[in-house]
């Protein structure tokens, strides 16, 4: 068994993840405001390109069987990469072709995004199952904040900076910026891994001993996978938290502008707001993981629930805010969702590095694979549902606030239904003690009739 992973060698992943994040900011934003601003497209052509991205995750089950056969992460992370910056060079061609022929540019784009959603499956599920299997439990939450906040450091960086560069906008620019941050991303990828992994660990295929040998099919490994209670109760837990996640982000700035009456430049700002709570509530389930002289405050369990529970309060304020109006403290609402938002979600990735590791072995890929297409899918219906559901609640009720708050509530009681399930998941199983039979059990009890001796 290797020997786990050190803070550096965890920072190592971090910039791996970043790259995985730099490109993917280029694809799902920038490509999508050069879409709708400068080329003047249907905001709906970008929706449906950065859903097909999420779809095409449903792959991540069979991307990790086939690193749990090969035994060994690095070979995927590394062709995931590369996978996903020939990708997102690929999509800003297509984007600059759309200025002069846009049916072959939106052809070659669907192409380029379900590329980007498969390079994205084969690099950051194997990424997340080499942190599970080589991160000592009491880091885990700790290594889960590190390798996310260098995700979303790759977000800011690469969207400022391509941002600088693009300016003034130009076709070619856009290819040339979107090339120079693959190229980048790859060579950081291949000297973050360098040396990182090490050899593959024997295949253990059934608790009777080695079975290097066996190499089970993909439906023969899923199939066991979901039959394992807590891997399938993890997975609807993910589906439904994620759901309830992403279904807030696309109408919280509409709502503060029709409620509130924010300008736009007031609602990214209040966007801002919310991605700093979620910065603070990751930092604080990373300190209380990793605790103080050997003590940690609050299982991975606890804080999963907890962050549920207040994420539900905090859209359950919202939904408050909606009916009260201006005088409800809507920014400090906002934040303090966001902090709950960002504590369960680390906690949730901590609680998900520890199960990857538990019921048949060399499983973990599948185990990871599963719940990543669990996350992509809710991701994809999750900005859907959420706009869908504000513009059907506004018809139906007339209210624009009244029926922001419906939204809000119901997405409220999805957090409410993902703790219960979080609590399940964690609970220890029930034992059965043998206590003297009660009155009403012996009464109950059948009569038997005497043997007869024979005559």
């Amino acid at each position: 068994m290797s020997e786990p992973l050190r803070w550096f060698s965890i920072v190592r992943l971090g910039l791996v993840q970043a790259s995985l994040g730099a490109i993917v900011v280029l694809t799902t934003s920038t490509l999508n405001r050069v879409m709708v601003v400068e080329l003047a497209l249907p905001a709906l052509l970008p929706g449906l390109l950065v859903a097909l991205h999420y779809l095409v995750q449903v792959s991540r089950p069979r991307m990790g069987h086939g690193s749990d056969v090969g035994g060994r992460r690095t070979p995927w992370i590394v062709g995931g990469i590369v996978l996903l910056a020939l990708a997102g060079v690929l999509a800003a061609v297509a984007t600059a072709s759309m200025a002069t022929r846009p049916v072959a540019g939106m052809a070659l784009a669907v192409i380029a995004f379900a590329l980007v959603g498969l390079g994205v499956s084969a690099s950051g599920t194997s990424l997340l199952v080499l942190l599970a299997k080589r991160v000592a439990p009491e880091r885990r939450a700790p290594a889960a904040t590190i390798v996310w906040m260098m995700m979303i450091l790759g977000f800011a960086v690469t969207a400022g900076i391509a941002g600088h560069l693009l300016d003034p906008y130009s076709p070619s620019r856009l290819v040339l910026v979107s090339a120079v941050v693959s190229v980048i991303a790859v060579l950081l990828t291949l000297l973050a891994l360098a040396g990182l992994e090490g050899k593959a660990d024997a295949a253990v295929d059934t608790p009777a001993g080695p079975a290097a040998t066996l190499k089970p099919s993909f439906r023969e490994s899923l199939a066991q996978v979901w039959s394992e209670p807590a891997a399938r109760q993890f997975t609807i837990f993910v589906a439904l938290s994620m759901l309830a996640y992403s279904a807030q982000d696309l109408i919280l700035e509409p709502f503060a502008g029709t409620v509130f009456g924010y300008t736009p430049g007031e609602s990214t700002q209040l966007s801002g707001v919310q991605h700093a709570g979620v910065l603070a509530g990751m930092i604080l389930v990373a300190l209380a993981g990793h605790g103080y002289r050997g003590r940690r405050f609050g299982s991975l369990r606890a804080w999963t629930v907890g962050g549920c529970v207040a994420s539900a309060l905090c859209l359950f304020g919202l939904t408050l805010s909606g009916l009260v109006g201006p005088g409800w403290p809507f920014r400090a609402t906002v934040f303090a969702l966001g902090v709950a938002n960002g504590a369960f979600s680390i906690a949730a990735i901590g609680s998900m590095m520890r199960l990857a590791g538990e019921g048949r072995a060399s499983r973990e890929g599948v185990r990871m694979g599963l719940w990543g297409a669990a996350q992509a899918i809710s991701f994809g219906l999750g900005g859907i549902a959420g706009t869908a559901a504000s513009d059907v609640a506004r018809w139906l009720i007339g209210s624009p606030g009244l029926a922001y708050a419906t939204v809000f509530a119901f997405e409220g009681v999805l957090f409410l239904a993902s703790a219960v399930l979080a609590w399940r998941i964690g609970a220890p199983p029930r034992t059965v003690t043998n206590l003297p039979p009660t009155r009403l059990q012996i009464a109950s009890a059948p009569v038997r009739a005497p043997l007869r001796r024979p005559s």
